[in-house]
């Protein structure tokens, strides 16, 4: 593997881990910036697309919407295999994804274990999010006692 190869995974995955550290900090405008303007991000749960969203524009007010409904995320960022072929640059990535909702009075938590499949293109020398696709293939959800 060249040194190139390596710096070019090193940079994917920065890109990946910052798209979860903005996301729990709930900095979408920032976020945003880590998509090409035209990006896709589609949602799968139990195999069905549950969502679709064209533009980051789009993106961000469903973002923001959902971010408002959510007290706290927390991620945890796992596995991240990229294939780099030129210009043909793809990732997989399996993340961990809590969320806190407040319902009724008591703080609902939901774990996601969710596989992202990537493409990732690079602008003017950085590294974009061109296409996500969100398998979410584990969903549990329980009130939280302690929080």
């Amino acid at each position: 593997m060249s040194l190139e190869n390596l710096k070019i995974r090193q940079e994917l995955r920065d890109l990946v881990d910052a798209y979860a550290y903005l996301g729990d900090e709930k900095k979408i405008d920032q976020q945003m910036e880590l998509f090409t303007t035209d990006a896709t991000y589609k949602v799968y749960m139990n195999g069905i697309e549950v969502a679709f969203t064209a533009g980051t524009e789009t993106l961000q007010k469903e973002f923001k919407t959902h971010a408002a409904e959510v007290k706290t995320y927390f991620t945890l960022n796992g596995q991240h295999t990229v294939r780099i072929e030129g210009s043909d640059t793809t990732g997989i990535s399996y993340s961990q994804l809590k969320m806190i909702r407040e319902k009724d009075g008591q703080h609902i938590i939901t774990d996601y274990s969710i596989k992202y499949e990537d493409v990732y293109i690079q602008q003017q020398g950085k590294w974009l999010i061109k296409e996500r696709i969100g398998h979410f293939l584990i969903i549990e959800s329980r009130t939280l006692h302690n929080g």
